[in-house]
């Protein structure tokens, strides 16, 4: 039997949870080349760390990432800390012959995301950023049925993502909202899931132009956060919101089309709502990641008085990942994205090819969202690849 992979996971919240679900559930529904080991989880807190690893399987804690990344014990560093923490891990994860795995925004910055794919190349580990919208099953056929030229030239790319989560002024300044930890707001959180659909779809973004709102300025300190959420003291002091709380902004891609993207956190009865269409010649595709076991398409190639939208359930073994869930019409939900990303990332390290996306797919989006905030200061079109 091949050696397993022995896996140390940094953070043990919202998505520390979601990769721990999805590499429990790996070894009941995928085969793999080489078995899967929960071996470390790391947080800096001792007691809750420990609390954490019992109930989500892992067998040690460690509370400093410097030593897990130097355990000799572990083959794969899973990084689902607060975006500040993202560069000095995975620099010091590579630095140790370790492959790597990490959730996105890679980076605060499109600098240090292009530092961290370099060490991971001079390493020569197997490194992979956590876009895990792309692989729903039916972002995945949308994908393909365009390779395939059901769409024909495209035109047109639209893409949202809306939530309301923070709209309560007194909702505290939680990490998410604080510059230092998070780069930024809605764009860096919610707009690079969007902007990477839109890459994995219609291809390389080649100039943006955008704007961004704050609409509110400043909010209570956080007390004690609760997996998203947080708590703030009654009475507790104020503090600057630097971050957007909504940006949208237009596009043209390298293939010609036309782009508009959305990305806010202040759209009341939005939850979870990401939705991408793709506009072309022969078609039309649409998305929306609440209803993620549909897939929407318009042929104009129908014949005449019987063209309209289609639904297409992704919920059948002859679609992409389905063969190893459930039978037909029995769907799956957002933790099952988890499974497939992680999947293809323990099948890349084992078989030691490239994993897509990587760190270069996470450079890309930066590249994008900084391209996007230069955009906004300046009030002006900016090149993406001249950054």
């Amino acid at each position: 039997m091949a050696a397993p992979l022995r896996f140390g996971l940094v953070g043990y919240k919202f998505m520390g949870k979601a990769h721990s679900n999805a590499l429990s559930r790996i070894p009941m529904f995928f085969d793999t080349d080489r078995p899967i080991q929960r071996k470390v989880l790391c947080g800096r807190d001792a007691a809750w760390a420990g609390e954490a690893a019992r109930r989500l399987g892992w067998q040690e804690v460690e509370t400093d990432w410097r030593a897990l990344v130097a355990r000799e014990d572990i083959d794969c560093v899973d990084i689902t800390a607060p975006s500040n923490v993202h560069k000095e891990i995975a620099l010091a994860a590579a630095a140790n012959g370790k492959h790597i795995f990490c959730e996105k925004p890679l980076a605060l910055n499109l600098a240090d995301a292009r530092e961290m794919l370099q060490a991971a190349r001079k390493a020569g580990v197997r490194h992979q950023i956590g876009f895990n919208y792309r692989f729903a099953p039916a972002l995945v056929l949308a994908k393909r049925m365009i390779e395939e030229g059901r769409l024909g030239k495209i035109f047109h790319v639209r893409g949202s993502f809306l939530q309301d989560w923070i709209i309560d002024p007194e909702y505290p300044r939680v990490w998410r909202l604080d510059k230092a930890v998070c780069g930024s707001g809605s764009l860096g959180d919610l707009g690079a899931h969007v902007i990477d659909a839109a890459r994995y779809l219609a291809g390389e973004f080649a100039s943006v132009t955008g704007m961004s709102r704050t609409f509110v300025r400043e909010r209570p300190l956080v007390e004690r956060m609760e997996g998203l959420s947080g708590k703030a003291a009654q009475g507790a002091p104020r503090a600057p919101v630097e971050v957007d709380d909504a940006t949208g902004f237009v596009c043209e891609f390298a293939c010609g089309a036309m782009g508009m993207f959305e990305a806010t956190r202040f759209a009341q009865g939005h939850k979870n709502d990401m939705r991408i269409e793709v506009n072309g010649e022969k078609g039309s595709l649409r998305f929306a990641f609440e209803r993620m076991n549909e897939l929407e398409y318009f042929s104009a190639q129908d014949d005449e008085g019987l063209q309209g939208w289609r639904l297409i359930q992704v919920s059948e073994g002859v679609h992409p990942y389905w063969d190893k869930w459930w039978p037909a019409g029995h769907v799956i939900g957002f933790p099952e994205t988890f499974c497939h990303e992680l999947y293809e990332f323990i099948q890349c390290v084992a078989q030691g090819r490239e994993c897509v996306p990587s760190f270069e797919d996470g450079v890309r989006c930066a590249q994008v969202m900084e391209a996007v905030e230069l955009s906004i200061q300046r009030k002006a079109w900016v090149d993406v690849d001249s950054l």
